[in-house]
């Protein structure tokens, strides 16, 4: 029997082991904060994660992630909305589309922040501490995506729950999510955590979210 596939199987197999390893790292950082909408603990401050839109409005998952918003806006459980993303990114600008549909959901204009300069989860997470001064706060995001979100937010200074966001997508998209989540995104995640960067783009403090919280 020819040594090369056996070879290759066994490099296959420990190459996965390792990105499982990984994963499972990265994860550990989030195990007993993440939570369902119902059971979202009130905080401050939700930061909402950009994500694709298509002509000018968010797509099924930022659709998720701003109805969870919408929510725990309308339930009392946050005062202030965080939305953090790529204002000139290939698909669009996150944070038009992220406003534009809060207001049209009846969140208040004066109580949304926004951040476009989000333009990974890593940058978020940072940006939220460094620019906009949170120090306490719910993430809404979908499942896959959430034990990063809150790894690194967690990594950033932040007390942080995940709240799961839905998403429901086809099944070909889902697959395509988890894959890249867990061979791209979390090894990403697993250096940021342990060799802290700065953001690729830092501002001046900003104290617009300090002002709406300030209000009583």
């Amino acid at each position: 029997m020819p040594k090369c596939p056996i070879a290759l199987a066994v490099a296959v197999a420990g190459g996965m082991s390792a990105f499982a390893w990984v994963s499972s790292q990265v994860s550990a950082q989030a195990q007993g904060r993440m939570v369902d909408i119902a059971e979202a603990p009130p905080a401050p401050v939700v930061i909402v994660p950009g994500a694709r839109v298509r002509a000018g409005a968010p797509m099924t998952y930022l659709r998720g992630r701003l109805d969870a918003a919408v929510e725990l806006v309308r339930s009392g459980r946050v005062r202030a909305v965080l939305v953090s993303g790529d204002a000139a990114g290939t698909s669009g600008d996150e944070i038009a589309a992220m406003v534009g549909y809060l207001v049209a959901h009846g969140v208040d204009r004066e109580h949304i922040v926004t951040d476009p300069y989000g333009l990974d989860t890593y940058d978020t997470a940072r940006r939220a501490v460094e620019t906009y001064g949170v120090r306490h706060a719910l993430i809404v995001t979908q499942s896959f995506h959430l034990p990063r979100a809150v790894a690194l937010c967690r990594r950033a200074g932040i007390d942080i729950t995940g709240v799961r966001a839905s998403g429901d997508v086809r099944t070909r998209t889902r697959v395509r999510n988890l894959l890249r989540e867990h061979l791209l995104s979390r090894p990403k995640a697993f250096l940021e955590l342990r060799f802290p960067r700065d953001p690729v783009v830092s501002t001046p403090r900003d104290g617009r979210l300090a002002d709406i919280l300030a209000v009583r």
